[in-house]
């Protein structure tokens, strides 16, 4: 390898003149060359586009890939230019358990088969073909679809601009600031030399050295005052030149800063293409849940047959209407009347078991139709319980010393 020695060694020269600026304008014992306003404004409104757009690419990407593994593991993939490798979600991996948990168990139990109420009074159910987790575990795959849909659309429409501008632009930017950065040092530098050599030549002049009557001595004076003449003029030229390339190198830095302005229209289209994306992923999924919904709703006792015949009331299914965000408050259930119950449940005659009570939160403000009925309050607690021969709809509520009929889809069992 050739070396050029000349050159090496002038550009050790340059740093360390730089350097040395550098270090007195920090001590206050150098001036420095200020840069206009504009372009201070200029260069303080990137570093602030840099810094938060560095943050809100770092934060998209803990959102859209949580685990930090896959994070490393995708960026080194990314340096190396390789093709990331397709990574199921966890809402597929949650789709395929629960389809293979359903050809585990088989179809003998509720839990694998979606079971229909056939006859209320003696609490027989019928079997329908489809298992309950291979429906629930298909539906997780389509969310886990969605939301693949909606990572590869983000990555591209959204954080690949923003890794274009902080790998790219900002670079290019960050770049001519240092070169510029470098001239005004160079610049500086010169100003310094210029002022000295003045100083020292306007010395020469004002004071040779008549004390010795040689002729020599004249010369000498005459020799140095020429010579320092000779460094200002060469110091002037350094100065112009430097003060060249310096306004040069402003320009072309002014161009990339104001650059800025169009960076922030094109990351404000990108962030309306981001949230479209949202958008459009949480409506597939509330349509995904909406279907799953129906597809349950169509056995809604199933639940209360496993409750009626163990004789302690369970919990409604977390899937319906009365548990879903922002559903209404759920019909009122049809107030039984045959003539089993009409015979046999009387309110005021009716005691608690001695196990078998539960509490239950209130989830919607409930009006009672008679007085066989207990009116309830949103958010409240009571005790509820159920008695042999009582509609699997319903439960007897007690709160302190009231006592009535309540729908189980207004309440939330706790305990």
């Amino acid at each position: 390898m050739d070396f050029n020695v000349k050159k090496l060694a002038s550009d050790a020269g340059v740093f360390f003149t730089r350097a040395v600026q550098y270090t007195e304008e920090k001590l206050g014992q150098a001036e420095k060359t200020e840069l206009d306003a504009h372009l201070e404004n200029l260069i303080a409104r990137a570093d602030c586009t840099k810094n938060w757009t560095d943050k809100i690419f770092r934060q998209t990407e803990v959102l859209l890939q949580p685990n930090p593994s896959a994070r490393i593991e995708e960026f080194f993939y990314e340096k190396l230019d390789r093709k990331i490798p397709s990574r199921i979600t966890n809402a597929e991996l949650l789709g395929q358990y629960m389809q293979d948990a359903a050809k585990d168990f088989g179809p003998g139990t509720p839990y694998g088969m979606l079971c229909l109420m056939h006859d209320l009074a003696y609490g027989t159910i019928e079997c329908l073909p489809g298992s309950t987790l291979i429906t629930v575990g298909d539906f997780q795959k389509r969310l886990g679809g969605a939301e693949r849909e909606f990572l590869q659309t983000s990555a591209i429409n959204f954080l690949t601009p923003l890794r274009n501008f902080l790998e790219g632009d900002w670079k290019t930017i960050s770049k001519e600031r240092r070169l510029l950065e470098n001239r005004r040092l160079d610049l500086d530098v010169c100003k310094a030399r210029l002022k000295k050599a003045k100083l020292a030549e306007a010395k020469a002049a004002a004071a040779p050295d008549f004390q010795e009557t040689r002729p020599r001595n004249y010369v000498l004076s005459a020799s140095a005052s020429a010579l320092w003449s000779e460094e200002v003029d060469k110091a002037e030229h350094e100065l112009r030149v430097a003060q060249t390339e310096f306004d040069r190198q402003a320009e072309v830095t002014r161009l990339l800063l104001e650059g800025i302005s169009s960076t922030h229209v094109n990351h404000l289209r990108c962030l309306h293409e981001f949230v479209e994306a949202q958008a459009a992923y949480y409506t597939q999924c509330h349509k995904h849940m909406q279907d799953l919904q129906k597809e349950l709703s169509r056995f809604p006792n199933a639940f209360a047959v496993n409750a009626s015949t163990s004789g302690v009331s369970t919990a409604p299914s977390p899937l319906s209407s009365a548990t879903l965000p922002g559903a209404s408050s759920p019909s009122r259930p049809p107030n039984p009347s045959n003539a089993l119950e009409a015979s046999t449940l009387k309110i005021e005659e009716v005691k608690p078991p001695a196990t078998g009570t539960r509490k239950a939160k209130v989830l919607y403000d409930y009006d009672a139709a008679d007085t066989s009925e207990l009116s309830l309050l949103a958010d409240e607690l009571i005790t509820v319980y159920t008695v042999p021969g009582m509609d699997p709809d319903w439960l007897i509520g007690e709160r302190g010393n009231q006592k009535g009929k309540v729908p189980v889809t207004y309440l939330e069992l706790l305990s």
